[in-house]
């Protein structure tokens, strides 16, 4: 005779794990109604879970940031799902929020290290295994991070819709300078701070697609070589933060602003979530007969 499971019984399970009504009722009856039991086995299943989704590509997920009260510290991390509706998700939400916390807290400035911390008596590795048991997607903690400021500097943060981000390490001016390059960079996308950062070889090709283009048109060769100049000028402006015109007053550089401000940029980091990852994209015809060939 089957055992009797109580919807009290499966709730206090469910307020114990995590994990949904049904497979906390499915745990129940498999352990009989004991309470430990059902909990060791939605653990097992767990495990199956995370073993099982951890091969699948997570190229959604959320950028997230955290900055010290003093403006001296921040940190910004990417966590991945597969899925921007797990990406939506709240206990999805509140784990990236705790990463970033924590990653600023303890000072971590690596993935390795953030997976290890712990948060009470669970590392962050094991809270991460018990969201995929959970949403059962893939989840990962992809990078992260960590800037700290010295004597007459500040780290701004910016992260916007929690799709992309940045931190911006200044020196001289204040925290508002900080955060008004952090939301510029998050916008406008500088590949780098400066053009002594460009490697040579991309300098080198660039001017070759320029020179290639220039020679076919009609005009007279002496001009060529100024024509060629500003196109280069104007492509690298583009790409480098203090040659972009600022968000905020597009009449004016971003090297003008930070000479206005008695500043300099130290250091520059952003992040877009999935950047860089491949992602093979079905057809909805394909998911469908790989579905239907599954469950054969």
């Amino acid at each position: 005779m089957a055992t009797k499971i109580s919807a009290a019984l499966v709730k206090e399970l469910r307020e114990r794990t995590g994990a949904g009504m049904m497979e906390c009722k499915k745990a129940l009856v498999e352990a009989q109604g004991e309470m430990e039991q059902a909990e060791e086995v939605l653990a097992k299943a767990g495990q199956r879970k995370v073993a099982k989704s951890a091969s699948r590509v997570a190229a959604e997920g959320l950028i997230v940031s955290a900055l010290s009260d003093n403006k001296q510290q921040g940190v910004i991390v990417e966590i991945n799902s597969e899925t921007d509706f797990v990406a939506r998700d709240a206990s999805f939400k509140a784990f990236a929020a705790q990463l970033a916390e924590t990653a600023l807290v303890q000072k971590i400035d690596t993935v390795e290290a953030l997976l290890e911390a712990k948060i009470e008596t669970q590392s962050i590795e094991q809270l991460r295994q018990a969201l995929v048991a959970k949403i059962g997607e893939n989840i990962q903690v992809r990078r992260l991070t960590l800037l700290n400021a010295q004597a007459n500097q500040y780290v701004g943060a910016y992260v916007h819709d929690n799709r992309l981000g940045a931190l911006i390490l200044v020196q001289g001016g204040d925290e508002n300078v900080a955060k008004d390059l952090a939301m510029h960079a998050a916008a406008m996308k500088p590949q780098y701070i400066q053009l002594s950062e460009i490697p040579v070889a991309i300098q080198e090709k660039q001017r070759e697609i320029f020179t290639e283009v220039a020679q076919k048109s009609d005009k007279p060769a002496d001009m060529l070589e100024k024509i060629i100049e500003r196109q280069l000028d104007k492509h690298f402006n583009e790409l480098c933060l203090l040659g972009q015109a600022f968000i905020k007053q597009p009449k004016q550089s971003v090297a003008e602003l930070l000479a206005a401000k008695q500043a300099e940029v130290v250091q520059m980091v952003r992040f877009e979530v999935g950047e860089g990852i491949e992602v093979n994209k079905k057809s909805f015809e394909e998911e469908v007969m790989e579905q239907a060939r599954g469950s054969h």
